[in-house]
Parts: C-alpha cells; structure tokens; sequence
C-alpha cells in the first residue's frame, strides 16, 4: 500500500521505496506532488472550493477551458469537462449522436476507454469487462482488428469502410496509440486514411488522447503528430496533475449541437471544480515551460533503444514514455515480471489482452539516470525468469 509519493518514487506502509514506472496509469505526467501544481492549490485552496457548475462556472474552470481550446488543432474550438477520462468518452460519444443522428459506433479489438456504460460498450480489450452488462450497453457497436502493419491497417480501414457504408455509424473512436491493449503503433498514414473515410460518410473521428495527449506519446496531441485533424479529442489522465479532471474537445460548430434554449442535458456537480481545474492549468504551464513534451519524445526514444538492445527478440514499442515491451511466454507473462522487478524497487504496469505486454509509463520528469538503472534491472528480473 502506498503511503507518500514525490517525484519518480513512492513510499509504501512498511517503509519501502520504490522507482514509479506506473506513472497513477499514466496519469503522473509530472510526478507526485509537484511543486508548481501544489502552489496552485494552495491558492486556490485559499480562494475557491466549489462553484454551481454551468450555472455560475468558476473562473479557473472557464481559464481552463479557454486553455484547452487552444490545443486543438482545427479552428474554433469549445469543450466540456468532465472527471474522468471515460466522462470524456460519453461526451464524445453523445456529441456524434447530437451531431450525426446516428447510434452506431466503430471501435477497436484491444481498446480501452473506461468501464461505466457509454465508454464501457466501446471497450474492446476483454470481452468479459462487458459481458455481464452487455443488455444494457449500445448494441450498434462494431469492433475492427487494431493494426500493427500495413497489411493489417489495409483490412482495418475496409472493415471501417464497410461500416460506414451502413449508414448507421455516428463515430469511429481510435487511440492514436493503442494504450492497455499493448502500446501498440498503427502503420503511418493509418489514422488520416480513417478520418477521410469518416468526413466522406458523415461520421466524426473521435480521438481518445486519454493516454496519448499532452506529452506523454511525445507530442501534445499524438493524433495530430501523425496527420490527423480529429473532429473530437478527449482528454485525461495527466491533465490534472494528480486530480481527477478529462475534457472532450471539439470543433465549435459540431459542439453547437449541444445548444438547448432552457436546459442543460449534459452535467455533474463537480464538473470543473476549481480544484482540479486550477491544477489543470498549472499541469499545462509546466508542460509548456519545462518542455517535457519535447523531452518525453527524445528521452522515450532512447529508452526504447536501450530496452531492445537489453532484451534481443522482444518487440519493444510505444511513442514517447508510453512503451510496451511484448514478452511472449503465454497469459500473465508480464505479471509475473512485475512482481520480479517489485522485488528490486520498480513499479510497472501490464497490458495486452492477455497481460503479456510490460507497460512503462514513467513521469515526463524522472531522471534519466533511473532509467538507465531500471534497463539493467528488467535484464536481470527477465534473465532471472528464463532461468
């Protein structure tokens, strides 16, 4: 059990210290408790805890949203807030419904977006996360192989093709890089040939930067590094510094379907808080000050290379410090990895359908010398597993 956390490391109850290679899932963008974003709630703390949602918003809840319009890639852009990444998901969803009139949605095999009900019905990574629901959730959902290679991207855009000559698809929602299933890369050009197939049918290409975004992937948005102009990004994760807050975002004339003259139809209480809103935007200054979007891309490369020459034979893939290291060996192989770099004071999380990938989603800020250490270490637990 966890019992303090700065930085890279994390303290357990008895005393123990580890390396955090987890990142909170990589939610951690700048580590535990940084400074930058603990000065901001501290202010805030002092000023503001809760105001009444869409009827009289924060002011640090209206700054963010401004600041987040700014990173989209297309024109006038507007948002909503949400607290999860998986509230950002049932925005985006509910936005293509508004926009498009359509149920239909095309999702991905190995994809995950969150369990509660909306996002839960386009969640592809196990069958069995939504099998004891599944007559509650949207029935108009297509899942479509994630690709690794161009043979496989050729067949992922057909199938798509084929759905969206239905009629009946409002949305294809896509990782612009495939987080729990593996941290896998589609083939280039993948992801823009998909956005064209959707703007020639009418259906809007939902971007779940959840993981992707803001640096993590090594760019503030991954979709968009790859070629593509989303018609929706839902954001997550590492955008409040450690507290709950996501965003879906939006061109301005597809979020105007939202438009009601005497209600609101989409809303929480604590959407927006000024807490995690405040921490929100002292997350985004040091992103852009410490250009750790920049670093994240550099230093993940590195440390893919110096993880393939570590491990021969084991694919290693990812974007920037979101790596997965494909071990092979049947289900649980990486779990039981884990629990041998546990041992030597490293925490690491595990992906893939069958959790066969060791996942690596390190804070953007941790020192390079730990990695460099951890590279000798996973050798060593994998050497020792072989044995």
């Amino acid at each position: 059990m966890y019992r303090e956390a700065w930085g890279s490391n994390v303290l357990d109850v008895d005393g123990n210290r580890y390396v955090d290679l987890c990142g909170g899932f990589g939610a951690q963008l700048l580590g535990h408790r940084h400074p930058a974003v603990a000065r901001a709630l501290g202010l805030q703390l002092d000023r503001l805890w809760q105001a009444l949602g869409d009827v009289h918003p924060a002011d640090a809840k209206i700054a963010l949203l401004e600041r987040l319009a700014g990173l989209f890639p297309a024109g006038s852009a507007r948002g909503i807030l949400g607290q999860s990444g998986a509230d950002a998901v049932t925005a985006a969803l509910k936005t293509a419904a508004l926009v498009t009139g359509r149920p239909g949605v095309v999702a991905f095999q190995g994809s995950y977006h969150g369990l509660s009900y909306a996002p839960l019905a386009v969640s592809g990574l196990r069958a069995s996360y939504r099998d004891p629901f599944a007559a509650q959730l949207n029935p108009h959902v297509a899942f479509v192989e994630y690709p690794a290679s161009p043979a496989a991207a050729a067949a992922a855009v057909d199938q798509i093709a084929a759905q969206l000559r239905r009629g009946h698809v409002g949305a294809v929602l896509v990782e612009p890089v495939l987080g729990r299933g593996g941290c896998v890369v589609p083939p280039a050009g993948f992801l823009a040939e998909v956005a064209r197939r959707c703007r020639d049918a009418g259906a809007l290409l939902v971007a779940d930067e959840i993981w992707t975004g803001l640096g993590r992937a090594g760019a503030a948005l991954r979709s968009v590094a790859d070629g593509l102009v989303p018609d929706l990004v839902c954001l997550g994760k590492g955008l409040g510094g450690g507290l709950p807050v996501s965003a879906c975002l939006g061109r301005g004339e597809l979020m105007e379907a939202w438009s009601r003259d005497a209600e609101v139809v989409h809303t929480a209480t604590f959407t927006g808080a000024p807490l995690a809103a405040a921490a929100a935007l002292a997350t985004l200054e040091v992103l852009e000050r410490e250009r750790l979007v920049e670093r994240a891309a550099a230093l993940g490369e590195r440390l893919r290379a110096a993880l393939a020459a570590a491990l021969p034979g084991r694919p290693v893939r990812g974007r920037g410090l979101m790596i997965g290291i494909e071990l092979g060996g049947g289900p649980g192989a990486a779990v039981a990895l884990a629990r041998r770099l546990l041992e030597r004071g490293y925490l690491v999380s595990t992906g893939g359908g069958a959790r066969e990938v060791l996942v690596l989603t390190p804070p953007l800020t941790i020192d390079e010398a730990l990695l460099e250490a951890f590279v000798r270490a996973l050798a060593a637990a994998a050497e020792e597993g072989a044995g």
